[in-house]
């Protein structure tokens, strides 16, 4: 079942009296549980198909459906249940709450959600378990480290069981090794509880976990390679392949 779709999207911008298309016609599907990356140069549209998918903006032509929801159609109110819901994410600059613990920034969603602060306390203590951080639910964001902040989000974007997560950048600001952690940790979740991943990438280290790689290129997809046509260079980091 695709969780995502897109319909020959079409994506214009205004600037004055200047129109810039950043997408040209962009169809594509997102089965349930893939793990997907979109990749392409500074300005290909990578970025805008990304909001699209995630639901951060609406087309200017064509269908994008999430769950069989067709987001153009949909009201403010109706937007943000959607994300709040459906969608968790995950981005390059972490976006925790300072002054908020790590687990407060991963029960947050939780309370938009509706659940009760018991029910929200002992899921935010599992999930931070499950990324590897169960004795650091107190630590606020300056306590951590950055692939430790990262971890957070991940747990954050897990909050609302989600059919889909978006992943922009997730190891942009991470050194080499915490990034393979990051990308190590987010295919583990991903295959354990079947959720969607769709990042939008330049490392190249994600191509050894997407099952398939969308190639945006001039605001349209250039092609879609699945994981056993790559040809990926593997190397090692202190030892252990990457």
């Amino acid at each position: 079942m695709a969780v995502v779709r897109t319909q020959d999207v079409k994506k214009v911008y205004e600037m004055g009296d200047v129109q810039v298309s950043a997408l040209k016609g962009v169809d594509i599907e997102i089965e349930q549980g893939e793990y997907i990356s979109i990749m392409g140069p500074s300005g290909s549209g990578k970025t805008t198909l990304f909001n699209m998918v995630g639901g951060l903006d609406k087309p200017s032509d064509g269908k994008v459906y999430i769950d069989d929801v067709d987001v153009a159609q949909l009201d403010a109110y109706e937007l943000a249940w959607l994300r709040c819901r459906k969608i968790g994410y995950i981005f390059q600059t972490f976006n925790l709450i300072p002054v908020m613990t790590a687990l407060e920034n991963v029960t947050l969603p939780m309370v938009f959600a509706g659940l009760t602060s018991d029910e929200a306390r002992d899921k935010g203590v599992e999930l931070l378990k499950k990324v590897g951080l169960g004795d650091r639910v107190s630590h606020k964001p300056f306590e951590l480290s950055g692939g430790q902040q990262q971890r957070v989000a991940v747990a954050r974007a897990f909050a609302n069981d989600p059919a889909l997560i978006l992943a922009d950048e997730p190891t942009g600001n991470l050194d080499l090794r915490t990034g393979t952690e990051i990308i190590e940790l987010l295919r583990q979740m991903n295959k354990d509880s079947g959720v969607t991943v769709v990042s939008a990438t330049h490392d190249h280290k994600m191509l050894s976990v997407s099952d398939r790689v969308v190639w945006v290129r001039d605001g349209r997809v250039d092609r879609v390679v699945n994981r056993d046509e790559l040809k990926i260079q593997v190397g090692t980091i202190d030892g252990r392949t990457a």
